[in-house]
């Protein structure tokens, strides 16, 4: 059973891995062309006293869309924000950081990923029923779009935790550091 067990999470955790491999990098392409509209924007608004509401907008967009979209890519490489007050201390061995990473991701992440796609729902929903735009005179009109990235974004944040809850599944049954 155990060797059964450990081939279907590992191809659980290859295959889910793959997904925010594949998104983190797509959404990293955002980040230089987020660099060249502000590069832009500051010129045009310094240098030729030209602003844009709609292009500073589309900027915020971007980030959260970096943001937001790159969560599970951020997690998946473990270059996430993290109180390492014991886990990074010889306090814990490696199985004891397993263990902590499990409790974690089942205490927290998860719990808080579901909690957000929940309650974000009705929120995406009502902004997509009246065509949300920007209140701003010369925004962007397509603001319900961008509010459909917060359930997106977590649930691939909830991916990506499952896969660290199976990673160190798997460190604890074949017992490995």
């Amino acid at each position: 059973m155990p060797a059964k067990l450990i081939a279907v999470l590992q191809k659980l955790v290859d295959g889910l891995d793959r997904i925010n491999e594949f998104c983190g990098r797509s959404i990293a392409c955002l980040v230089g062309v987020m660099v060249l509209l502000v590069s832009y924007d500051v010129c045009m608004r310094y240098l030729f006293q030209q602003g844009s509401v709609a292009l500073q907008e589309l900027e915020w967009h971007l980030f959260a869309l970096v943001f937001l979209l790159g969560a599970g890519y951020t997690l998946k490489h473990d270059d996430h924000v993290r109180v390492d007050v014991f886990y990074r201390s010889k306090f814990f061995s490696a199985r004891g950081r397993a263990w902590i990473n499990l409790a974690g991701c089942v205490l927290f992440l998860i719990p808080f990923c579901l909690l957000v796609i929940v309650q974000s729902w009705p929120f995406v929903h009502n902004a997509f029923l009246y065509s949300e735009g920007s209140p701003d005179p010369g925004g962007l009109p397509a603001r319900w779009l961008l509010k459909s990235a917060i359930p997106v974004g977590f649930t691939l944040l909830l991916l990506q935790g499952v896969s660290e809850l199976s990673k160190n599944i798997l460190r604890l049954l074949r017992n490995e550091p």
